[in-house]
């Protein structure tokens, strides 16, 4: 989806550690400096499952600031081997996943043979989603436009057993898949946080996920969101509304000069009719251009 006109870039600063602190455009010619810096990072700050990289705080506060939302931004640069956090507490904390969960809904999917590839066309449901959902919908298409009524039917082909099963292989989140087999993404018990999708979609790109390489082919083909000029953007959005909040995604990874980059931008908001679409697409790319990432 477009994005619109996006916010000035602020001063802002990273914090390494208890004390350091550098200005955060250094960070585009600092590296060495920052990766010495993260060496004193704090102890138990480990991502999951692993020892995890040196983590940098960044202070990002002014993209979500100005659209009046709370949020975390985490950021793993791969070749550095550093992690880079904006609000660290709750880039820990579990959310649910809304439509990020179609990139392991699709890989599922695909492994299970329930779809055989991301051409294949699921009859619309006859329901009255709107212009954008309305249709017959091959798996590419419905990825792209997050089409809802796509992927609960995917689900309930998948089936609630097989859906527990290979959500647990896959360690997603908190594994918990209760409150309906076609929406405990939406509505349900499954939480992950801002760390874990990251750590989730570094194991993608390496094929390190315990489906097919075939599927985290397919799945990673269908992510394609944009190029430009020296850089290629993978990703999928995901918004959940419960209790009168907000809940909003933007996950992926930014190719750039053969070196990939980890994102995942969680947006929370109570404001009515809170614009979420813009949300995601204004303070992700606000956050990836501060940090040297997109042009």
């Amino acid at each position: 989806m477009p994005s619109s006109q996006l916010p000035q870039r602020p001063s802002h600063a990273i914090r390494c550690g208890f004390f350091r602190t550098i200005p955060l455009l250094s960070l585009l010619v600092a590296g060495s400096a920052l990766a010495g810096c993260a060496a004193h990072a704090q102890a138990g700050d480990a991502a999951p499952h692993s020892p995890g990289p040196p983590r940098i705080e960044v202070d990002l506060s002014s993209h979500f600031r100005a659209l009046g939302a709370d949020g975390a931004f985490v950021l793993y640069d791969a070749a550095g081997d550093r992690l880079l956090v904006y609000n660290p507490e709750r880039a820990r904390r579990g959310f649910l996943p809304a439509s990020t969960f179609k990139i392991l809904n699709s890989l599922i999917a695909l492994e299970t043979g329930v779809i055989s590839d991301e051409r294949e066309v699921i009859p619309w449901d006859g329901v009255d989603w709107g212009d954008w959902w309305n249709g017959d919908m091959d798996m590419s298409k419905a990825f792209q436009r997050s089409a809802v009524w796509f992927y609960r039917e995917v689900a309930r082909r998948i089936g609630e057993r097989r859906m527990g099963e290979w959500v647990e292989r896959a360690a997603y989140g908190n594994r918990d898949i209760g409150g309906g087999e076609d929406r405990f993404w939406l509505s349900g018990g499954l939480r992950i946080s801002p760390e874990e999708q990251v750590e989730f979609l570094r194991r993608l790109h390496r094929g390190d996920l315990p489906f097919s390489e075939r599927s985290q082919a397919i799945v990673r083909r269908i992510m394609w969101m944009e190029e430009g000029e020296g850089y290629l953007l993978r990703g999928k959005t995901g918004w959940a509304v419960s209790d009168g909040v907000d809940y909003g995604w933007l996950v992926g990874w930014v190719e750039k000069e053969g070196r990939p980059y980890f994102f995942a931008t969680q947006i929370e908001s109570a404001a009515r009719a809170f614009p979420m679409r813009r949300a995601q697409q204004e303070i992700t790319r606000g956050a990836l251009r501060d940090l040297g990432i997109l042009p």
